[in-house]
């Protein structure tokens, strides 16, 4: 890498205050972690070259959103060919589906997920329907185990993935292992179907097969209405996977940590949140708790993972299980807690839980009802 060598990308940021979508040229320097950004509009320089420690490479990719000096700039599109082949390449997509059987080791399927260098770009459980699922696997129609896999794929939520990363579609196909888990468990026990799936239907995990399956189920998941959300506000509480945890790639050991206990997750999603959003849920704490501004600053950070955790008397105990808000306390008295184990300190402590009893369902709502729409 060359010490000046730079990749350019397209951002947009909404202007709340002008009611506008604003278009940037943003430029990134891997050298020394800076970035300098044009108005494309005006052609005129909106941020010149300044370091930004917290950008990496990795982040800049398109769908993704990057704060940017407290500016949550969504990367739109590659800003010129050297970039687009050069980092293209690197950022191929392909969509996972973690099955109904699977569901249980969610944590283990996403801690692979990150061990295997992949960028979870979105991530959601949702319900389908059976003709939701009878068009989505509609090239199977006419084979014999259709409405059994259909009837399967019914039979509770599922997790819809986005992965981006170098040679995804391959590379993740060859991680969960061929259709059949008999088969796949005969090839290697270190295959995710084999790991977790039964048969050839019940096997587990889905992968695309193609660039252009990819780009299709992607767009089934995510760009359409398709699925509902399984989000039950009630005994529940609200769990929220910070920014730096989610990059650390620690998101797979706390979901893990959290079923293990014996919590449900009951929904999933992967959210970005700008400054007004950032404020708003974390609005109980202004005033209250010193820590306030950087508290804001890191949940604009970089993409966080929100859940919906169940069980009886769900925000007391699961607070409970979070342990203090600062880390060092937490582990000097209360060791196992998902804060003493994944947390840095008080504003970077990996998880918010629901402090209120009353406020519970409000910040699940303020994710699933809200956000989600």
């Amino acid at each position: 890498m060359s010490t000046d060598e730079r990749y350019c990308f397209i951002g947009e940021w909404y202007d709340s205050q002008a009611s506008m979508t604003r278009t940037y040229q943003v430029l990134f320097y891997p050298s020394d972690n800076s970035i300098e950004m044009f108005d494309v509009k005006t052609r005129r320089t909106f941020l010149k070259r300044t370091k930004n420690e917290a950008a990496k490479l990795t982040d800049f990719f398109i769908g993704n959103t990057i704060n940017i000096f407290s500016r949550s700039i969504k990367i739109v599109d590659f800003g010129d060919a050297f970039t687009a082949r050069c980092i293209g390449r690197n950022q191929e997509r392909t969509l996972a589906i973690i099955k109904p059987d699977a569901i249980r080791n969610l944590g283990d399927i996403v801690s692979t997920i990150y061990e295997n260098g992949f960028t979870i770009a979105r991530m959601r459980m949702i319900k389908l329907s059976q003709n939701e699922i009878m068009y989505f696997y509609g090239e199977h129609k006419a084979k014999d185990f259709f409405p059994r896999l259909v009837e399967f794929m019914i039979s509770g939520p599922i997790v819809a993935i986005e992965l981006v990363g170098s040679d995804a579609i391959n590379r993740w196909r060859s991680i969960i292992g061929p259709t059949d888990s008999q088969k796949a468990k005969e090839q290697g026990s270190h295959l995710l179907r084999a790991r977790f799936g039964t048969d050839g239907t019940r096997n587990a995990l889905h992968g695309s097969d193609s660039a252009t399956s990819a780009q299709r189920e992607i767009s089934f998941f995510f760009g359409s209405k398709y699925g509902t959300n399984t989000a039950c506000y009630n005994d529940t509480t609200c769990c929220l996977i910070k920014p730096h945890a989610v990059a650390e790639g620690k998101a797979g050991q706390i979901i893990n940590a959290i079923l293990i206990a014996g919590f449900q997750i009951s929904a999933i999603g992967t959210y970005s949140l700008d400054k007004v959003n950032a404020e708003e849920f974390l609005e109980v704490y202004k005033g209250v708790v010193h820590e306030y501004p950087k508290m804001v600053e890191e949940l604009m950070s970089g993409a966080c993972i929100v859940l919906e955790v169940r069980s009886q008397n769900a925000q007391a105990v699961f607070r409970d299980f979070c342990g203090p808000a600062d880390p060092e306390i937490a582990r000097h008295i209360r060791p196992r807690t998902l804060r003493a184990l994944y947390g840095k300190d008080k504003v970077k402590n990996a998880v918010h839980c629901t402090d209120l009893a009353e406020d519970a369902t409000l910040e699940v709502e303020y994710f699933f009802r809200i956000l989600d729409n």
